[in-house]
């Protein structure tokens, strides 16, 4: 009989696309998992790993063992929150993460909540972007992530995750106190096609939208200087050097050296969550999910009409 602690390995090696990555995902040592893998190979009397230059990769009979046993690592999780949901109570670990302005906006208040509410619930939060925690997520090292879309730039949701909206985000326009500008409400789009841009890194998603973003209104942004976290590029508008594009949530109120207009037509990411299908059930999942959805709510940033 196949032992399920080793299809546990398999499916992590499989994952992970490596053993250093299956020993980190299962919080074991690198040769343990060359053990169990061993053990399972001599169990099943075929290969399933082979060398492929500093690391290793499944073979074709490998392959279809990391399938049937992702399949059944899914079915153990979905009765392990099925026995969860029968006991009812909101209890145990969850690890969960979100991009920097999700952390900063929505989990101070989820998580305050859900400590006061269900005192055997233990929640940790990671500061992570959706292209590293999807896949944390798909190899269970994670729990539920808050991820963000773009408009233009939908993110690819793997298959066995669920999505529940929280809200869409909307953008203004960071200008310095001096600037013609800075004394509308609204501003736009085209109105700052000659400004000197302060913005995220080349790659980022956001940069990448601002560049995508501007083009399409016929014009490309001169990029002054790049920062990754809001507080700096606050921080260089507030001293003149240029205009930035800010999300609401999780938004500094900055000095009075700093005004915010609303950009039309207004550039919107929506923000959701994800968790694996496989643990819907779990009552920790479901009160997770619910205080998200409530601070959401009640947060600086409104859904739009029919979000």
């Amino acid at each position: 009989m196949l032992n399920l602690e080793r299809l546990r390995v398999l499916h992590a090696v499989s994952t992970t696309g490596s053993v250093v990555g299956a020993a980190k995902t299962l919080h074991v040592t690198t040769s343990a998992v060359s053990q169990q893998m061993a053990r399972l190979e001599r169990e099943v009397g075929q290969r399933l790993v082979e060398r492929n230059g500093r690391g290793v990769r499944l073979t074709e009979t490998g392959r279809l063992l990391a399938g049937e046993a992702a399949e059944l690592m899914a079915r153990v999780e979905r009765v392990e929150a099925g026995l969860a949901a029968h006991r009812g109570a909101v209890a145990g670990r969850l690890d969960v993460a979100a991009f920097a302005t999700a952390a900063r906006g929505l989990f101070p208040g989820v998580l305050r909540e859900l400590r006061s509410r269900y005192p055997e619930l233990r929640v940790s939060l990671t500061e992570r972007e959706p292209h590293e925690a999807i896949p944390a997520l798909v190899r269970s090292q994670l729990d539920l992530v808050v991820v963000q879309d773009w408009v233009g730039d939908a993110l690819s949701v793997p298959k066995g995750l669920s999505r529940v909206p929280l809200l869409h985000d909307r953008l203004d326009v960071a200008l310095p106190a001096g600037h013609p500008l800075a004394g509308r409400d609204t501003v736009g789009l085209g109105e700052l096609a000659d400004e000197e841009w302060i913005a995220w890194s080349e790659g980022e998603i956001c940069h990448d939208w601002l560049v995508r973003t501007l083009s399409h209104a016929g014009t490309r942004p001169r990029f002054a200087h790049t920062a990754s976290e809001h507080s700096t590029q606050l921080a260089l508008v507030e001293a003149g050097l240029g205009i930035a594009v800010i999300p609401r949530l999780g938004r500094e109120s900055g000095s009075g050296s700093v005004r915010f207009a609303a950009i039309e037509p207004a550039p919107v990411r929506q923000v959701f969550a994800l968790y694996r299908d496989s643990t819907a059930a779990k009552p920790a999942i479901a009160a997770t999910v619910d205080e998200l959805v409530r601070q959401a709510g009640e947060g600086a940033s409104p859904r739009r009409p029919g979000g």
